[in-house]
């Protein structure tokens, strides 16, 4: 089976080869979760500090290498990059299994980091080679849509084998090994790649605009992409901070907190099996009714009386932000000549790890600012944030970042 890509077909299995490096996005972290409360009692001697590097190593560690495999995927042989990071990431599933100590642990979350933060421009990089026009519009949708489900997966499969054995969640990182094999079809795939965009470049190159810049990237334009999904990305991740500690002070069941999060993420993955017949339908309006979705979900969960009445909220927020996201990968292509355009990715899916790690001190500051510990303000904070982006999709949706 052949499979349409814009500039000529490739091979299901290829294809197959490219999901499945991006289902291993969502990874990294993961497998802590379930066992964070288990770990002080594992490890007697253990500080709070160390069990905190141990969730946060990963993350610290892939801002660096994301730029960094941005920048030698200009030079260096693509599919041998990505083979590197998928041997660290794996490994680093193998020394999980056999690690004893916490310094071990550590040590191994950041050669997880490492592995990880390779391989994630990487991910999108693939599409950008392949795909194109439409079809690299939905292959962005698709890519989004799997790494979300990766991600509800994996929690549930996590948690549960968390229940049996502190050391099995860790299993999940040898799924590396699966695309590794995968990756023999995208390296047969390579050549005739080259030779099509090479073709397309030459055939088009009166019809596209020249990137302005000598750097091969139109600066003014990714930095608009990366602001933009930075601020999306710090506006929907209240949901997964902050959202447990609100149906707290409301007295709802936080058991049910689990539930909502994982319709989030399944909201966030919905949209991107259908994203082209999406921006097709909303044109360049696409990015504001993204916007008014995540305002309503955050309305609703700040006034909501019952918690579910939540559940609509936390909907309309993955919803909103499934669109929003494979939407910034898609224009960010646009941005950069295509041997810079892994570059101009890595510099934005950074935003998304920046937003993780700032996220929390970021609430904690303008909570300072205004004299308030409410666990509404950041739902009625970030719904402010919204409303401005709002305003700022309108007035500008013919430009650049709006135009889809």
């Amino acid at each position: 089976m052949k499979i349409n890509t814009g500039q000529g077909t490739i091979p299901l299995i290829t294809l197959i080869g490219i999901w499945s490096v991006s289902a291993l996005t969502s990874l990294p972290g993961l497998a802590v979760s379930p066992i964070l409360g288990e770990l002080s009692t594992i490890f007697p001697h253990a500080t709070e500090l160390d069990i905190q590097m141990l969730t946060s190593l990963p993350s610290l560690l892939i801002i660096p290498f994301v730029l960094l495999a941005g920048k030698l995927a200009e030079k260096r042989d693509f599919i041998r990059l990505l083979r590197v990071g998928l041997w660290l990431f794996a490994a680093s599933g193998v020394l999980y299994l056999f690690s004893s100590k916490m310094w071990q642990l550590m040590a191994v979350s950041a050669l997880l980091g490492i592995g990880s933060g390779l391989i994630i421009p990487l991910s999108t990089g693939l599409i950008s080679r392949y795909f194109t026009g439409e079809y690299r519009v939905r292959q962005f949708g698709y890519s989004s849509a799997i790494t979300n489900m990766t991600l509800v997966v994996a929690t549930a499969v996590t948690g549960y084998l968390a229940e049996v054995h502190w050391r099995l969640p860790f299993v999940v990182y040898l799924l590396p090994l699966v695309s590794l094999v995968l990756s023999a079809y995208l390296k047969k795939d390579t050549a005739s790649v080259t030779i099509r965009q090479a073709s397309a470049t030459v055939s088009s190159i009166k019809s596209v605009p020249v990137i302005s810049g000598k750097y091969g990237i139109h600066v003014r334009h990714l930095v608009q992409l990366m602001l933009f999904y930075g601020l999306v990305t710090y506006i929907v991740l209240v949901v997964t901070f902050n959202l447990p500690f609100l149906m707290e002070a409301h007295h709802f069941s936080s058991g049910n907190s689990g539930l909502m999060i994982s319709l989030f993420f399944l909201a966030i993955m919905a949209p991107g099996f259908m994203l082209d017949s999406v921006v097709k339908l909303l044109g360049n309006k696409t990015k504001l009714y993204s916007l008014l979705a995540i305002a309503a979900g955050l309305l609703l969960m700040w006034i909501s009386p019952t918690e579910w009445l939540i559940v609509p909220g936390c909907i309309l927020v993955g919803l909103g932000y499934g669109i929003i996201q494979p939407l910034i990968y898609d224009k960010t292509v646009d941005t950069a000549i295509p041997q810079k355009t892994t570059l101009a990715l890595a510099f934005v899916m950074v935003m998304n790890y920046l937003g993780i790690l700032l996220s929390p001190f970021i609430t904690d500051f303008f909570q300072w600012v205004f004299h308030t510990n409410s666990q509404e303000f950041p739902f009625v904070f970030n719904l402010c944030i919204t409303a401005l982006a709002m305003y700022w999709a309108y007035a500008k949706k013919e430009e650049f970042l709006f135009n889809d």
